[in-house]
């Protein structure tokens, strides 16, 4: 059994019990797992965790879930020690926490195998979200894995390399002509009207906790400790408040001594409505108009924008905006210096953390990490321009004559 106790309120405190539920129906704020941190902490420790699975599920004593969980081999993604970029940007501690090598290449697994676990053991069927389009793949696999139906549905210009990583797993896949803040309204509509199971609507509470597994992971394989700085996309916010919710729960635990992280967000320009907050020092994040190619992160009214912000505000971190031109430089920056090829969201991260770096908010000293949280290959449109090879005959001659100093 696990240690969650009750879904409450992150606004007026009101409780409700662990049903399918994402919403108080006093003041209409958000519900989040509320878990007996005293039980759990008899229960945990640092050897357990490690002699655990390799993989999200060592973690799972922190988690919001009874049974056997749907797994189909998700996190302990590499930290990666990123030396070549960090003499690049001038940072001595640098490390890549990278989620393209989850099994849809995307962190949108961590939340979905929790999600889809709960789906199934509150008796649910069918399955079903709205998506940019990592979270789409995910479910549709975990659903194929659960052997349940599941409905995903996706805003019309979403990246065609999405389409086949989604479709292959035999959804009913439903593209929406509108932004994703359309389709997540309709699917609002329809979580009402239909018995399924929402996984970023009626379960969306166990959905969020999914995410907190790539900050335990941080940690341990940090040696049990937190980062200094720590720089992560947000679209919803949601994952931006759940790294932080993280290292808060393992120093309350005892696993990790106390945390000074400041956690850095970072926006597409184009699409920066918790940024556009913070900067101008605003207590509430208003809605925008998404304009950005990094389109898995194009939420302009950003469900958990309020709380990412005033988790910036609280650690001491920052926010900053990326223009697509400068994502694109920070993709490729990536893929050049460490061999990682990220999403438009990646790129964006990288660009951020180079800003930051050049303008002084992260000191060279800082052990820092970047998150970057799907794979490249799912937005090549991003890069195309970088194909530019050599033709040539195949002889020789050739190849000395095209390539020339070249070789």
């Amino acid at each position: 059994m696990s240690y969650a106790t009750a879904l409450r309120c992150r606004k007026c405190g009101r409780e409700y019990p662990l049903e399918p539920l994402n919403l108080c129906d006093f003041c209409f704020s958000p519900l989040e797992i509320s878990y007996d941190y005293k039980r759990m902490a008899k229960a945990v420790s640092q050897e357990k965790i490690s002699g655990g699975p390799p993989n999200m599920w060592r973690y799972k004593d922190l988690l919001p879930v009874d049974g056997d969980v749907v797994d189909i081999g998700t996190g302990f993604t590499p930290l990666v020690k990123a030396d070549n970029l960090g003499r690049e940007l001038v940072l001595d501690h640098l490390y890549i926490k990278n989620d393209c090598l989850n099994p849809t290449y995307s962190f949108k697994d961590r939340v979905v195998s929790v999600a889809i676990t709960k789906a199934r053991e509150f008796g649910f069927d069918i399955v079903a979200c709205a998506s940019t389009g990592n979270l789409a793949a995910s479910v549709a696999a975990h659903a194929a894995k659960a052997n349940m139906k599941s409905y995903v549905f996706i805003p019309s210009d979403v990246e065609r390399g999405k389409l086949v990583g989604i479709a292959i797993y035999n959804p009913v896949l439903v593209m929406v002509e509108g932004s994703y803040d359309d389709v997540n309204r309709l699917c609002s509509q329809l979580a009402q009207r239909y018995n399924w199971g929402f996984i970023n609507i009626n379960l969306r509470p166990y959905y969020a906790e999914g995410s907190k597994t790539l900050g335990y992971e941080v940690a341990e394989q940090l040696g049990w400790c937190a980062p200094d700085c720590v720089v992560a996309p947000a679209g919803s916010g949601l994952l931006f408040t759940r790294i932080w919710k993280s290292l808060d729960e393992l120093s309350m635990l005892g696993l990790i001594g106390p945390v000074n992280t400041h956690m850095y967000l970072t926006q597409a320009a184009g699409c920066s409505p918790i940024v556009n907050a913070f900067q101008s020092g605003a207590l509430h994040v208003h809605p925008v108009k998404p304009n950005t190619i990094a389109k898995s992160i194009a939420i302009g009214n950003p469900a958990d924008g309020y709380y990412a912000l005033r988790v910036a505000r609280q650690c001491g971190g920052g926010a900053c905006a990326i223009t697509d031109e400068e994502l694109v430089e920070g993709m490729k920056l990536l893929a050049e210096t460490e061999g990682i090829f990220a999403e438009a969201a990646g790129g964006v991260v990288i660009a951020g953390l180079k800003k930051l770096v050049a303008s002084g908010v992260i000191k060279r000293n800082e052990l820092t990490v970047a998150f970057i949280t799907g794979a490249g290959l799912k937005t090549q449109e991003a890069v195309a321009e970088v194909v530019h090879p050599f033709v040539i005959k195949p002889t020789l001659e050739s190849f000395e004559e095209v390539a020339g100093n070249q070789a």
